[in-house]
């Protein structure tokens, strides 16, 4: 990493950091890395105010995009286990963000869900996202976001068809 890299407060990625043939996913993993940063995103919560650490908006934004989970389901989508799944849930069930209730599917196992201050808290955390890619393309023009968009979309799309293929061949957990 250069001087200039580190001044900037913590590791910054360039596409140059990953050996892959594939520029695309150079830049890919480059943009993954610095938006998921746990040194970015801290910067950018205590510049917004907001009192929420990185662990606890994850957990916010996955209830609102998916409904009500699972611990387990949660650990897993955090890429985390179900110990630290359950700190995270004890703090937004304090501050009354979440509330734990059974799954009607299975008595025995219990679901995550947003409270009504909760779902307020997470399209909170969407509003802030929506705030940081407005920044992104603010030299933008309609045309350029809207051919990139239409490129991303399909690139989803393809990834997604893609990773069902290569569970079907047995390739992906």
């Amino acid at each position: 990493m250069d001087q200039e890299r580190a001044v900037q407060g913590g590791t910054t990625p360039s596409p140059g950091d990953f050996p892959y043939r594939s520029e695309l996913l150079a830049n890919l993993s480059a943009l993954i890395l610095l938006w998921e940063s746990p040194t970015l995103q801290g910067q950018i919560l205590a510049r917004s105010g907001e009192t929420l650490d990185q662990p606890s908006h994850q957990t916010l934004r996955h209830l609102l995009a998916w409904g009500p989970l699972r611990p387990t389901a949660l650990a897993e989508a955090l890429g985390t286990g179900a110990s630290y799944i359950s700190k995270i849930v004890g703090r937004l069930e304090s501050d009354g963000l979440v509330r734990r209730t059974t799954d009607p599917a299975d008595r025995r196992a219990t679901l995550i869900s947003l409270t009504e201050v909760g779902e307020s808290a997470a399209r909170g955390v969407y509003a802030l996202g929506d705030r940081m890619i407005a920044e992104v393309l603010e030299d933008w023009s309609e045309d350029d976001v809207r051919r990139y968009t239409g490129l991303t979309e399909r690139f989803v799309a393809d990834a997604i068809a893609s990773a069902a293929r290569m569970r079907e061949r047995g390739l992906l957990p």
